[in-house]
């Protein structure tokens, strides 16, 4: 055999592998990048100081409309939800896969959240719009009953449109779907009846 051949081959298997490892390091990169969406939404008190809390005037917000706002490099959603909303909020618990918000409540739900409607205002929801499976941030789909990748008794909430998990209009997640926990929601506290700080859960700090 050549020396010319051999050099050819041994070229094409450094290029094999190169590309294999390439491939690789690119995959962990992107779990890498969406994981600690979730994974760090807790942050230490380091990463507190460095990321500040954002106020938010909500006085002109209405029913069926959403706010967002960016915390810490995170989509923040406020919605104002109707009454009839909040009511029907419990009528679904039986096709939720967390309804109670029990499952790592210290990661995903504050105390004061830890209710049906999670929230501290039933009608007003603050909720980190980033999907639990893969960091994706899922579409509104607000309007309640059947719509296309939706069920027919579908009753308003949110559409990842990544993976199909689907998201009650309190953030909670349904049965059978990718996303293994709930939305999460941002440590909040209002300054008003109309001020919300994003971000802080104490008025003094």
């Amino acid at each position: 055999m050549s020396a010319s051949v051999v050099d050819s081959k041994q070229i094409d298997s450094g290029k094999r592998v190169w590309l294999i490892a390439s491939g690789c390091a690119g995959a962990i990169g992107g779990v890498a990048t969406a994981v600690p969406f979730v994974s760090t939404f807790q942050p230490s008190e380091k990463a507190k100081a460095a990321g500040a809390a954002v106020e938010v005037d909500i006085a002109g917000l209405k029913e069926g409309e959403k706010i967002t706002v960016e915390w810490r490099g995170k989509p923040v959603w406020i919605v104002k939800r109707s009454a009839a909303e909040v009511a029907d909020l419990a009528k679904h618990d039986g096709q939720l896969a967390d309804p109670q918000s029990k499952r790592n409540p210290d990661e995903f739900t504050p105390e004061y959240a830890r209710n049906e409607h999670r929230s501290i205002k039933p009608e007003i929801l603050v909720v980190v719009g980033i999907c639990t499976h893969l960091g994706c941030s899922p579409t509104d789909k607000f309007q309640a009953g059947p719509q296309p990748s939706l069920p027919g008794d579908w009753p308003g909430g949110w559409l990842c449109p990544c993976h199909g998990s689907t998201f009650d209009l309190a953030g909670r997640v349904f049965k059978n779907k990718p996303a293994p926990d709930n939305l999460p929601i941002p440590p909040h506290v209002y300054l008003s009846d109309t001020r919300l700080l994003i971000g802080e859960d104490k008025k003094d700090a």
